[in-house]
């Protein structure tokens, strides 16, 4: 999540120059001449069932395609103040569906860690943008939420294809179902497109957004979370702000005010919550290994 928040700061230097629809396009295209042999089923892997076919197609379609739609659009109804609040609440809405689909247990400390992590993002969006004055549609805060969920289902999701198919796979076969769902929209904007206006330095840049989207980010995710609960991992998106937030101050020269600070505190006070490991409870010995009384 540190590395997505990463790459989402540095985006903004391409969104200046490709159209949406063509950059994402080009992402995926580059990722998967880079994961080509990652797609192929290794030996000791079972044969993709329909199952696994159906979760890997809606993993993508929610994670890779229909949340970047529902953001872009989102934010240009309404504001940056919006989603960034909207945003924060991705760890919570991983908790309740890994309950709800996983049946995995809330525990009181990671519902705290999750409170803790809601309020330190939304801290932080309140920290870096002034409330508008300005109405917003209803649609527009509506495309944030299912952004929102979106994000969600991809974490979800994830964390039912890791029991059967290994974290390279995973990664690879999501990347060629986004790269077929946006190659429409990005062929209909290469059209109109002047590929010569691109310098060697956005060129460079583009193959490092690929790769760190669309393979390193997504196989790192998809390891974790073979041996992390869905919503002991939905904590950790509160890096994604986080880390883009520090990109903004250390590369873009944003001012880092005592509202950020106190916000990436509570945030991270949240991620120890959620994630520090359980002390052990002691159990009574045995009735076998007690020493008999003389």
């Amino acid at each position: 999540m540190a590395l997505v928040g990463s790459y989402v700061g540095l985006s903004k230097l391409l969104v200046a120059v490709f159209p949406v629809f063509l950059l994402a396009w080009l992402r995926f295209g580059i990722a998967a001449v880079a994961m080509a042999g990652w797609v192929r089923r290794p030996v000791d892997e079972p044969t993709l069932g329909p199952a696994e076919k159906r979760l890997l197609f809606l993993q993508s379609f929610f994670g890779n395609f229909m949340f970047s739609i529902c953001m872009l659009f989102g934010v240009q109804a309404t504001s940056a103040l919006a989603a960034g609040v909207t945003m924060a609440g991705i760890p919570a809405a991983v908790a309740l569906l890994s309950w709800a689909l996983l049946k995995e247990r809330i525990t009181p400390r990671s519902a705290l860690g999750i409170a803790c992590a809601v309020g330190g993002i939304a801290l932080l969006a309140f920290a870096r943008n002034a409330p508008g004055t300005a109405s917003a549609p209803w649609w527009g805060y509506a495309l944030l939420l299912a952004a929102v969920l979106c994000e969600a289902s991809y974490v979800v999701i994830g964390k039912r294809l890791t029991a059967s198919l290994s974290p390279r796979r995973i990664s690879a076969l999501i990347n060629v179902w986004g790269l077929l769902l946006v190659t429409p929209f990005g062929l209909w904007q290469a059209l109109s497109f002047d590929f010569a206006q691109v310098t060697p330095a956005s060129w460079a840049l583009l193959v490092f957004y690929a790769l760190a989207a669309s393979m390193v980010s997504v196989w790192l995710w998809m390891q974790g979370l073979k041996g992390v609960p869905a919503q002991q991992a939905g904590v950790f998106t509160v890096m994604l702000p986080l880390s883009a937030a520090a990109i903004g101050v250390l590369l873009l020269g944003e001012h880092m005010t005592a509202g950020h600070a106190v916000a990436c505190a509570l945030a991270l006070a949240g991620l120890l919550l959620a994630t520090w490991p359980a002390r052990a409870t002691p159990t009574a010995a045995p009735a076998s290994a007690r020493p008999r009384a003389r």
